[in-house]
């Protein structure tokens, strides 16, 4: 047996864990603590590095408060992360500029110059997107990926992007304050969508470099996954309280180690997540892209196969809107004087069921009434920034009760569609792995099941499935696990779900509904988009 740590950095805040590693992979304790996402006028979405650390170090002491396991016996460190961040660093490892966020959207004018432009197809100039799929299998056309947040920095801040000596991701970033040390793991590379999956960690593409206008220099040493980065410093040991010297693994991002701590490690394995964001991933062992749905197969944790990967801007984040600006007033969430909407994870737990159960009796359809889970824009089956959120649907007749329902049915109506797009390229599972946040609730596992048609399992923990993937890694990269490939062996199923043909029926009949409006309201989003920003 072995004692691990595994640092899980989501959006708005970190869980640290600790895991004991031998026939299964158990979780002993884990500590959760927030951090600040900068939402800025012009499309910026930020972070600040400092709460990131400082955030790992207040959860790695209140972890050894909670246990009787010393931080001596901690054999490894790793970390499952956000990715497409951009963190540019100067020689000592110090941000020249505060991360930018995958969510940050404000290079629209860096994608137009860099690739909308010229003879297109899907948006995107020809000889830029053939040259793109034939090094790296996909295309970076969303504004979102970490190219266009590279070149937003170099046109708008050039004297902080003088200053930067490596190009790094999140957890990148925290291995380099960790350890010292400047890499990337295959999946992060991959993410820049200037890696050329050919050649393994000698994978970044110079041709694609000097055609989009990237510094190689920039591109830090890349590793596996499973791979020993560095080892703990002294002073990273210090102000985390533990000993120096512990081997610190790559990790990976959280669509490579969710995944994997889902126990979906083989070919044609299916999983949603449902947590702040929103995907579907299907394990192939060729790489794909279909353009026009903005779904391709990446890079992921083991070697040989890649996840095709949807993905929704917002899920959770949907549930965590409805609790803010519509459900603590009035309804039922607060007629017991419940406090349930602070910090810890219980306090979330019950908050999720909390409203679950207030829609529990709400028939299925919501009344007729259609949420759009849009809260940021999108990026599949469709790309567009100014796509929004709305209530569809809304009669004299419809309660909060109903809105409520419709925000969880919205974000299953939407993992569905992604699901079929899926479908058009390869065959997707027939039972699905649901993970996240939302898998806490068997009212939301019900109904994805009952959406989509397919068999749903459900995990122990599975809010905590990029912790245990990133635990899984250590265990390789420790010779306790054979390979990632045995993962599925050491993840029980807790709960299972089959679809009920009367809610089906219910359901077909709104979903086609559900995928028009967006054609139908597209010129109408621009236009909103754009009274918006001239402040109208």
């Amino acid at each position: 047996m072995a004692y691990v740590v595994a640092y899980d950095i989501g959006t708005t805040g970190v869980k640290t864990c600790l895991f004991a590693v031998e026939e299964r992979i158990t979780l002993l304790a884990g500590v959760s603590r927030g951090y600040s996402l900068y939402i800025l006028e012009n499309g910026g979405v930020e972070q600040d590095a400092e709460e990131w650390w400082e955030a790992l170090c207040r959860t790695t002491g209140e972890l050894f408060a909670k246990t009787e396991i010393r931080p001596e016996e901690i054999a490894g460190i790793s970390f499952c992360s956000q990715m497409q961040g951009l963190v540019l660093v100067d020689r000592e490892g110090v941000p020249v500029h505060r991360p930018m966020s995958y969510m940050d959207q404000r290079a629209t004018e860096e994608i137009r110059k860099g690739i909308a432009h010229g003879p297109q197809i899907a948006g995107a100039n020809v000889r830029k997107l053939l040259k793109s799929l034939r090094i790296t299998g996909a295309v970076s056309t969303s504004v979102k990926d970490p190219m266009w947040k590279y070149k937003w920095l170099e046109a708008h801040e050039p004297e902080n992007f003088v200053r930067a000596y490596k190009w790094l991701d999140v957890k990148e970033y925290l291995i380099c304050r960790m350890t010292g040390a400047f890499v990337m793991t295959e999946d992060s590379a991959y993410a820049t969508l200037l890696y050329d999956t050919r050649k393994g960690r000698e994978g970044w593409s110079r041709e694609l470099c000097r055609l989009f206008g990237v510094q190689t220099s920039h591109l830090p040493n890349i590793i596996k996954s499973e791979e020993e980065a560095g080892r703990l410093t002294q002073k990273a040991a210090k102000e985390l309280g533990l000993p120096a010297g512990i081997p610190v693994f790559g990790g990976g991002g959280d669509a490579s180690l969710i995944g994997v701590g889902a126990g979906c490690v083989h070919v044609g394995d299916t999983h949603i997540y449902c947590g702040t964001s929103g995907w579907v991933t299907t394990v192939t062992e060729r790489q794909m892209v279909d353009v026009s749905a903005m779904i391709a197969a990446i890079v992921g944790a083991q070697s040989g196969k890649y996840n095709y990967f949807a993905e929704m801007e917002t899920a959770g984040k949907c549930l965590e809107w409805v609790k803010d600006h519509l459900a603590l007033d009035e309804i039922g969430v607060y007629l017991e004087k419940k406090q349930v909407t602070e910090g810890s994870e219980a306090a979330y737990r019950s908050l999720y069921d909390y409203l679950t159960e207030t829609v529990s009796g709400v028939p299925a359809g919501s009344g007729g009434v259609i949420f759009t889970p849009w809260l940021h824009g999108n990026r599949c089956p469709f790309e567009d920034p100014e796509a929004a959120g709305m209530f569809f649907g809304i009669r004299l007749e419809t309660g909060k009760s109903e809105l409520i329902r419709a925000v969880l049915e919205g974000i299953c109506y939407h993992l569905r569609w992604m699901l079929e797009c899926q479908d058009r390229k390869l065959k997707t599972a027939q039972v699905i792995r649901f993970v996240g946040g939302g898998a806490l609730s068997t009212v939301t596992a019900q109904l994805l099941s009952d959406m989509t048609g397919r068999i749903v399992e459900v995990v122990e923990s599975p809010q905590n499935v990029g912790a245990v993937g990133a635990a899984a890694v250590i265990g390789v990269g420790l010779g306790l696990i054979p390979g990632l490939e045995e993962v599925g062996g050491f993840i029980p199923v807790k709960e299972r779900f089959s679809p009920r043909k009367e809610e089906q029926a219910v359901y077909n009949q709104y979903y086609s509904v559900f995928k028009r409006l967006y054609s139908s309201n597209k010129k109408n989003y621009r236009l909103l988009g754009k009274a918006r920003r001239r402040g109208v």
